[in-house]
């Protein structure tokens, strides 16, 4: 039997993993370490639609694959926007975007994808620290053009490596608060969570320990939090119980080859024996980039994206860390 997986409006969920071609029409210097890219279409045509949430998967010139939230306004279809921070101790992606020249050049991108999606309410909270503000902004026009409540704390180390301050101003300066952390300290969250309603949906994006510690507020004051990480999660406590991992195969059916996942080898490391190319980046379960369509089989989630109604459905999986509950797996690769 033969299923097609729809999104909401009807598009085959397939469309996701399109690549394309894409050419670096402006950058621009938006804050202190931070600089927006602007892609196109070569022959000017429109993109794919996006919701605010979503990111596209970058394949930069040495090969390396990063991922990146779409910061720009949905309405244009004529170009995607990103923001890049540069990380001192990255793994070398964000100082390529930084150090190379770029405008003029050809990108393959691949996506868009939302894992981090605007669920449907009357009133949201936007809690956004450093580069996580690139999600949020999107979510932030959003609520502001559909006439729907909400507010937004935007943290940083200080206002020069706050990028995107005038914009989200411009949207409703009444619903913005910035919060240089020079100048105000770390933000109240039980202050600012406590204001808002049950009814409130809370969004974060920003370094792990805001997260954490937005997460212990929502948790302990009963709020509904939807959250995005760009790096892996805290480790988990030396006491807590280890995976057991066994042995399992593998089809890639487009491929036409069947292997076996050894109990002490990743997922992934094997689908690399044998297509090499297959897109990867973290390796920890929260990126993305790595995401794979399951057509038959159980898969057994460690991701940090997929939630309970995604993972139910077992029509998807992050094979960098996932396994599997059956003894096969089919994957459409």
């Amino acid at each position: 039997m033969t299923t097609t997986l729809l999104e909401p409006g009807g598009t085959d969920v397939r469309d996701r993993f399109d690549r394309q071609t894409l050419r670096v029409e402006q950058m621009r210097w938006e804050a202190q370490s931070v600089v927006s890219i602007e892609l196109v279409r070569p022959d000017g045509g429109e993109l794919p639609a996006w919701t605010p949430g979503a990111h596209i998967d970058v394949f930069l010139p040495s090969g390396l694959i990063r991922q990146y939230s779409l910061c720009g306004d949905p309405a244009d279809r004529h170009a995607y926007r990103i923001a890049v921070l540069r990380e001192q101790r990255g793994r070398g992606g964000s100082a390529e975007v930084h150090d190379s020249v770029l405008i003029g050049r050809s990108l393959e991108i691949r996506g868009p994808r939302n894992h981090f999606a605007l669920k449907p309410a009357d009133d949201y909270l936007f809690l956004a620290g450093g580069i996580g503000v690139t999600p949020i902004l999107a979510m932030a026009r959003e609520a502001a053009r559909s006439g729907l409540g909400w507010m937004l704390y935007y943290g940083g180390r200080d206002r020069a490596h706050m990028a995107f301050q005038a914009e989200l101003t411009a949207l409703d300066a009444d619903r913005v608060r910035l919060l240089p952390q020079d100048e105000v300290g770390l933000p109240d969250l039980d202050a600012i969570v406590g204001a808002t309603s049950p009814a409130t949906q809370v969004y974060c994006c920003g370094p792990e320990g805001m997260i954490r510690a937005v997460e212990e507020t929502c948790k302990r004051l009963g709020r509904s939090l939807t959250i995005e990480r760009f790096t892996g999660a805290a480790p988990a406590p030396a006491d807590a119980e280890p995976v057991d991992a066994t042995e399992f195969e593998v089809e890639l059916r487009r491929t036409g080859v069947t292997v076996r996942v050894p109990a002490d080898r990743t997922l992934l490391a094997v689908i690399q024996d044998v297509l090499p190319d297959v897109p990867s980046s973290c390796e920890e379960g929260y990126c993305g980039a790595c995401e794979t369509r399951v057509l038959d089989g159980v898969p057994e989630h460690h991701d940090q994206i997929l939630d309970e109604q995604d993972r139910a459905s077992n029509t998807t999986m992050m094979v960098c860390v996932g396994r599997a509950r059956s003894q096969r797996l089919v994957l459409d690769l």
